[in-house]
């Protein structure tokens, strides 16, 4: 009987020892100055914009790399191996820059709308996101006709959904 008391004393003396460690309140820490202003910074919709620009314009150089290295030549047994590196280069570089180009302006877009769409709206929920990927996708296949706009918010804010969920953050 002494031994099954013991035992007990010892799980309720542990459940104790996690009770206090869970009841210490830890002090509040202040930011800093510095993380004031770089909160502010980035809080700003131009600088994150201008931030996703740029990270889109790196995705697609890489993608275009990638993309650009696929591509093989329609002659390519009536080519030396030097014109088929060539060939690769030019097309690798062609590929790189376009990529960069479109993934620029779509981080660019869908940035500022977000931002934009957030602030007015002083919330951050999955309907920012819907609207930035709406006016992205309109904005981007705007060209080809109403009805192209109209396909492309809806792709792309399902798409940006889909993104949004995969990740967690809302």
């Amino acid at each position: 009987m002494a031994s099954s008391d013991s035992g007990s004393e010892l799980q309720n003396g542990s459940i104790n020892e996690v009770e206090k460690k869970e009841n210490v309140v830890e002090p509040l820490r202040l930011p800093t100055v510095e993380e004031i202003r770089g909160q502010d910074i980035w809080n700003n919709c131009v600088t994150r914009s201008v931030v996703s620009g740029v990270m889109g314009g790196g995705l697609g150089l890489v993608m275009g790399l990638f993309i650009g290295s696929l591509d093989n030549p329609l002659n390519k047994d009536e080519m030396t191996g030097r014109q088929q590196l060539t060939f690769q280069a030019k097309q690798m570089g062609r590929r790189s820059v376009n990529s960069a180009k479109a993934f620029a302006v779509m981080g660019l877009i869908f940035s500022a709308v977000e931002c934009v769409v957030e602030k007015a709206r002083a919330k951050h929920d999955m309907t920012n996101t819907v609207a930035a990927g709406c006016a992205t996708g309109g904005v981007l296949s705007a060209k080809a006709g109403p009805r192209a706009a109209c396909a492309g918010c809806a792709g792309f804010a399902a798409f940006s959904v889909v993104i949004e969920k995969f990740l967690g953050h809302n």
